[in-house]
């Protein structure tokens, strides 16, 4: 146990500590649950929509992919939000700053569920989020969490951390995105999406 008598050891331990309290105190909402302020709604929008609170995503007969962007773009950050699975091939994910994406469901490169990992843009999946077959809610709620510090990104599944991971491309700024993939035939709803800037 550290103690705290000596002040180089108090505060290393406020400063292992103050990042998440920080967060909780400034969270603000990514989604206001009535409509789509804050986001870049595609041209002609038929994927995206809002009901009761719920994010909605769904495919089109034509299972078109698209991306819905936040009008702002953030550096370092921790996003909580809730996802559950509805219908079809599930084949989602955040875009984490524009390119880099925190997958949700089924990669359609590895044919299986790849929820939690990252997906980095010329290197597929460098790692794989642990345990989270044994996490995943395939019928109710999943709460994630996503923090991203610098070219750190590390990612919670239902109240326990599956992933970490150290970029090499990541950009320093961009916007978030939810994913709809091309392709298949999916639904999937999102809810109490927030943001804290750090």
């Amino acid at each position: 146990m550290i103690s705290l008598r000596f002040p180089i050891f108090a505060a290393l331990a406020a400063s292992l500590f103050l990042s998440d309290a920080t967060a909780q105190d400034k969270f603000v909402p990514l989604f206001n649950g009535k409509d789509l302020s804050g986001w870049k709604a595609p041209e002609n929008n038929i994927w995206y929509l809002v009901n009761d609170g719920i994010l909605q995503i769904r495919s089109s007969p034509e299972k078109k992919g698209s991306v819905l962007w936040t009008e702002k773009e953030y550096s370092n950050f921790v996003m909580e939000l809730e996802f559950k699975f509805i219908s079809g091939t599930i084949d989602s994910g955040v875009h984490v700053r524009c390119e880099d994406q925190i997958q949700i469901g089924i990669s359609g490169s590895l044919k299986r569920d790849m929820t939690a990992s990252p997906y980095i843009p010329g290197k597929g999946y460098p790692v794989e989020a642990e345990g989270v077959k044994e996490l995943l809610k395939m019928d109710d709620w999943n709460q994630m969490r996503i923090e991203v510090r610098g070219m750190d990104y590390a990612v919670s599944l239902n109240g326990k951390k599956v992933m970490t991971y150290t970029t090499e491309t990541g950009k320093a700024k961009g916007p978030i995105g939810l994913q709809l993939h091309a392709g298949k035939d999916m639904a999937i709803d999102y809810r109490n999406l927030k943001i804290s800037e750090l």
